[in-house]
């Protein structure tokens, strides 16, 4: 009799963990309280950024990853948006360059095609770029996709290959006997299953709670700015030093806001002009102050915006862990209980690769990736105070 998969939450992460699985002999079901990309996923820039992950076990997924969405749309058969453009992060100040400087060394270390750019080289890269601006590094395997697109491409996938997806089908319980993972129940009825996997994101510590069981997963809020269609005018991804500042905050004072500045143009020629970050729960307001900040790093890196139409805002909750790596693991005191969450910024990056050990590490199979860093006991509170 084949395995019987749930996998809970039809994000980005989700899906491809579903499609992944998919390719096995199992029976998987994807249940998505929602839509597809209803959350998360649909509320984030199309980043595949390498640059901006330390060396060690977040920028080696990465890279792994990135090698699979180049292959990605052909698999799928349909299109995301994919395109290596590149990626830049732009340097404003000397302690800026002192700290980029050390890190383009240690990732050139470990063979990432990355350098620094002078001023000079960065504007023939793009003229739109201030004069302010000291240097930035360059990565020429950094790429994007659009989020949605890919979710959704992975979820068509899935059902081709015999996924049952379960759509606005909420799960309110894990069933569990004897240490022994049974199932979920879901407002429409109870799926009983050999294995679960917990692809929910930010939701997840609230299903671990139900079993008193924690975990740190916390929502960090991200506001992203979307402006009128515009000529092209950039055709990389951009980010600023002190985005990756606010990115390695850990700082959880719900007053502390980073901001920095990231920045692409969608194939349509609108802008995403990102990113704050926040802890302050499931808040979904967009400040006007945080909307100013934003612009406020836009307008400095690229001067051209000054005059520039905003449509739109709006706020995502970036699934954080305190070491800023994921959790991609068993959880070893319920016998077929899996998780796959707290990506926090890397969701997208990260997604592919994810999908891929995911799958067999549910099923398992030998898995070629040291997955000792993104265990779920590597935190020392495992249960409900």
């Amino acid at each position: 009799m084949k395995q019987k998969v749930v996998v809970i939450g039809a994000g980005i992460i989700g899906t491809a963990v579903a499609y992944y699985l998919s390719k096995q002999n199992v029976e998987v079901i994807l249940v998505e309280a929602k839509d597809i990309a209803a959350g998360t996923s649909g509320a984030c820039d199309k980043a595949i950024m390498l640059q901006s992950k330390k060396v060690g076990p977040a920028l080696d997924l990465a890279i792994q990853s990135a090698m699979i969405y180049k292959e990605l749309e052909q698999e799928l058969q349909q299109d995301l948006e994919y395109h290596n453009g590149g990626g830049m992060i732009l340097i404003e100040n000397q302690l800026e360059l002192n700290v980029l400087q050390e890190r383009v060394k240690q990732q050139q270390a470990v063979g990432l095609k990355v350098k620094l750019l002078s001023g000079e080289e960065i504007r023939r890269k793009n003229p739109h770029i201030s004069k302010n601006i000291l240097a930035a590094t360059w990565c020429e395997e950094d790429a994007e996709i659009n989020p949605m697109h890919t979710a959704f491409a992975f979820a068509k996938a899935a059902y081709k290959n015999n996924v049952q997806i379960h759509l606005h089908s909420e799960v309110v319980e894990l069933i569990i006997r004897n240490n022994q993972i049974q199932g979920v129940q879901t407002t429409n009825g109870a799926i009983y299953a050999d294995s679960v996997i917990l692809c929910s994101g930010v939701w997840t510590k609230h299903l671990l709670n139900t079993i008193d069981l924690d975990i740190p997963i916390k929502p960090r809020k991200g506001v992203i700015l979307v402006t009128e269609k515009l000529p092209r005018m950039i055709d990389c991804n951009i980010l600023s030093g002190a985005y990756l500042a606010a990115k390695l905050q850990i700082d959880n004072d719900p007053s502390t806001v980073g901001v920095g500045l990231a920045i692409s143009q969608t194939k349509s020629g609108t802008l995403l002009i990102g990113g704050s970050r926040e802890f302050v729960g499931f808040d979904p307001t967009v400040k006007g102050e945080i909307i100013r900040a934003i612009a406020k790093r836009a307008v400095a890196a690229f001067p051209i915006l000054e005059h520039t139409n905003l449509i739109r805002s709006f706020a995502g909750f970036r699934p954080h862990t305190p070491d800023n790596l994921p959790i991609l693991s068993d959880i070893p005191s319920i016998h077929g209980l899996f998780i796959a969450a707290g990506h926090e910024g890397d969701g997208v990056a990260l997604a592919p690769i994810t999908g891929q050990l995911a799958a067999k590490l549910v099923t398992r199979q030998n898995i070629d990736v040291d997955l000792t860093p993104y265990r779920f006991d590597r935190f020392s509170t495992n249960t409900v105070s």
